[in-house]
């Protein structure tokens, strides 16, 4: 039997937070692999890139985004994980091996602007990919 004063003091913070920056990570690979995969997906006819909820997710999830940036709003993954970090007694992104180098893969240092300019680029390239394969229930988007 465990002990109160043998149990891990941090308790179950940092896998939380490790948990929280998982998912982050499994997000932007959501956004960005799903604009891939919407045109590779077209190109070889892949019909279902074009289901209408696969792109109603991806689209959400990048609107979501943007709208963050231009509004200034941390995201709220970020903000739940570095709450998790605070309460384990870590700093953010400074604890496990997994946490070190997810956040190496997300989080990058440079002004507001240029991601508030990147996202919304990238926001308008799923527009137009929105707009050059359409979504539709078993069919395909136009080819090029």
């Amino acid at each position: 039997m465990t002990r109160a004063a043998d149990a891990d003091p941090a308790g179950p913070f940092p896998l939380l937070a490790d948990l929280v920056l998982a998912l982050h990570f499994a997000v932007v690979v959501f956004v960005v692999g799903g604009l891939v995969l919407v045109v590779v997906g077209n190109l070889r006819r892949w019909q279902w890139v074009n289901r209408p909820g696969f792109r109603i997710a991806h689209g959400v999830a990048i609107a979501f985004v943007v709208a963050e940036s231009w509004l200034g709003i941390t995201c709220p993954l970020t903000t739940l994980e570095s709450w998790l970090r605070a309460r384990a007694g870590a700093a953010p992104y400074a604890d496990s091996f997994i946490g070190h180098w997810l956040a190496a893969l997300l989080f990058y240092e440079a002004p507001a602007w240029v991601f508030t300019l990147a996202y919304s680029v990238f926001g308008l390239l799923v527009v137009a990919v929105w707009w050059w394969f359409p979504p539709r229930r078993g069919g395909r988007g136009r080819r090029p």
